[in-house]
């Protein structure tokens, strides 16, 4: 991704802050699977550390986490996003930064949920990303990373009448397995589904990956 490419994105995000709350916030509750794989991934690394809604946006994802008893942190690339979600979840830390260059020192994180935070990247970005991922994680850290289903990219240029610039790649599931793959992880689980209702989402087609840096144990086996 290029610095203009990344600056569309912040900027783009950075101006639709205010409408995406007014629309996404509270999103999961018209979305029962969405909840069910973030209840397992709580189930998975509550108390094991702290995790990270990557690609936070507001915030809502890390909020659901808490609730589930969750340690819980956000990063996103956009300031204004990141104001969002302090103002809405008081008492959880969030942090601008790059997802392809974060912040952290390695083996900082116990878990990852990358709540459809992948949208507005490349393939090649995908792949440094995940290779970044795997740097942050701890041995034993769990991925959950959910993403629309699709050999598309769809270039947006007006969203919910914010004049905004961003282009959403769509991916197929093996493909993105692959990468994980490439980057270290290992699949445990692998769950597709279809649109809900045009009222509640986009209609495409979703999948979620749960997947897994290998413990130092199994590193050595």
């Amino acid at each position: 991704m290029i610095d203009q490419k990344v600056s569309d994105v912040q900027v783009s995000y950075d101006c639709v802050a205010e409408e995406y709350v007014r629309h996404l916030y509270d999103e999961l509750r018209h979305k029962p699977l969405d909840r069910q794989v973030l209840d397992q991934f709580a189930d998975r690394v509550r108390g094991t550390g702290l995790a990270c809604d990557l690609g936070c946006g507001p915030g809502q994802v890390a909020r659901y986490l808490r609730e589930r008893g969750v340690a819980v942190c956000g990063v996103d690339l956009s300031p204004r996003m990141i104001e969002e979600a302090h103002r809405l979840n008081p008492g959880i830390a969030f942090s601008q930064g790059d997802m392809r260059s974060l912040p952290v020192p390695d083996g900082t994180w116990a878990g990852i949920a990358a709540f459809y935070a992948i949208v507005n990247l490349q393939a090649a970005d995908l792949q440094q990303v995940l290779r970044e991922m795997w740097r942050v994680l701890r041995p034993g850290g769990l991925v959950l990373l959910s993403f629309h289903i699709g050999e598309e990219v769809s270039h947006v240029e007006d969203l919910w009448g914010c004049a905004v610039s961003l282009d959403f790649y769509f991916f197929g599931t093996a493909d993105v397995a692959g990468y994980l793959g490439a980057a270290g992880f290992q699949i445990e689980e692998i769950i597709e589904r279809e649109p809900y209702a045009p009222e509640f989402e986009y209609q495409s087609r979703r999948a979620y990956i749960f997947a897994r840096k290998p413990s130092l144990k199994a590193a050595t086996e």
